[in-house]
Formats: structure tokens, sequence, C-alpha cells
């Protein structure tokens, strides 16, 4: 298991704010992430989020001029807590790139067994269903969080052109991703989590050694045999 963990934001401060500002954004975007864990996406209401921060409605409007724009600085707050454990990963000295995709792979499997990580996804991903708006920002934070296993697939095996190495990234996150409604909090195969980690750790990197140029965008026809490197 991995030694890093997510926090639940990473609030970045605003330029210019003062500290009793700041103090009030987080505030809100703190209560705004315990409704969507506690009570689902129907509960992000301006009021409502005012009252679980102890606020009228009317000072959130001092913070965010739309519930759009609270949402977004939500989730990027949401997103950053990602990045900035990815990248204590990525940049751990003295390991190499295999070492670091399975701790990678390991950090983000173990987050899907949280409470909050089981709750606030499902219900971006049915958000994202209906509403522009909040489709465009789950893209937006899927394709950061995509970066650093981009990254650690190009340093595997730097032969594979960029757009195979970021499909390879896509199926990556999808698939682990997908475990969320299988072995989340509280669900039936929760108690499969380590086997599963073993599981994506060995497919993963196997799959990275073993894919040639072309061979995932069609171009070249798979060995009978696969030759990993």
């Amino acid at each position: 298991m991995t030694d890093f963990t997510i926090p639940d934001l990473k609030i970045k401060p605003r330029e210019g704010g003062y500290a009793r500002g700041q103090e009030g954004l987080a505030r809100i975007l703190t209560a705004a992430l315990s409704l969507l864990v506690e009570q689902g996406s129907k509960a992000l209401t301006l009021r409502r989020i005012a009252a679980e921060c102890g606020l009228k409605a009317g000072n959130i409007a001092y913070y965010f001029s739309s519930k759009e724009e609270l949402l977004r600085e939500l989730l990027d707050a949401i997103i950053s807590s990602y990045e900035e454990a990815f990248d204590a990963i990525y940049h751990a000295p003295d390991t190499t790139a295999e070492e670091r995709l399975e701790r990678i792979v390991m950090l983000i499997l173990e987050d899907i067994k949280t409470k909050q990580t089981t709750r606030i996804f499902p219900e971006l991903w049915a958000m994202s269903n209906h509403d522009p708006f909040v489709h465009e920002r789950v893209d937006h934070i899927y394709r950061r969080a995509r970066v650093v296993l981009n990254d650690l697939v190009a340093e595997i095996n730097p032969a594979l052109p960029a757009d195979e190495r970021e499909t390879l990234a896509l199926f990556m996150s999808a698939s682990m991703e997908g475990m969320t409604i299988f072995a989340g909090h509280d669900k039936p195969w929760i108690g499969k989590m380590p086997a599963i980690e073993r599981i994506a750790v060995k497919s993963f990197l196997y799959a990275i050694r073993a894919m040639r140029p072309g061979e995932i965008s069609g171009v070249v026809q798979p060995d009978s045999e696969p030759q990993p490197a």
C-alpha cells in the first residue's frame, strides 16, 4: 500500500484575498463537499450550502456569483488534491517508472474504497448526463487526472505515439474508476480490492510493455504471441 494520501480538498487561494475571506471560501467549499457526499447532488443549492456552513444565502454571493462558479471551484479543489498526491509520487526520488505506476494505481484503488470518493464521482457522472456544464467540468478533471498516467506510459514504453499513449491511459483510468460501483465504500466486492489492485498493477504493466506502435490504433496487426519488453 502507498504511503501517500489524498486530502479532501486543495483550495487555491484567490489572488488578493485576505485571510478571513480565504477562511470563508474554504468553509463554503467544505460544506458543499459534505452535502455532495452525504445527501447527493440534489442538495447542492446555494441555500442548502449556506445553511450547512452557518451563513445566510446572500452571503454566498460575496464569494460566488452563481452555483456554476461554486461548482467549478469545488471540482477544481477536488482534482487539485489528487494532482498534489500524484505529483508527489511521480517525482519520488530513486524510483523506477514501474514503481511509480504501481503506487499511483494502488493510491487510486485504495481511494475508491473511501466513502467520499465512492459517493462523489457517481453523482458527478449522473449529473454530467444531463447538465452540459457538469459534463464539461467532469471531462476536464479526468483529463487532468490522466496526465500522470500518460507520462508514466511514455517512460515505460517511449516508442508509443502520443495518441496511443492517451488511449492506453484512458483505458487504465476507466478500468479503475469502474471498480467504484463494485468495490467502493459499502459495495459488495470491497473485500476483493487487494486482489483487484494486484491484477490491475500486473495487467497494466504488461499492456504498456507489450504494445507496439500502431497496434492500439489498428495500423499494425498484433503478433499471435505478445512480446513484452
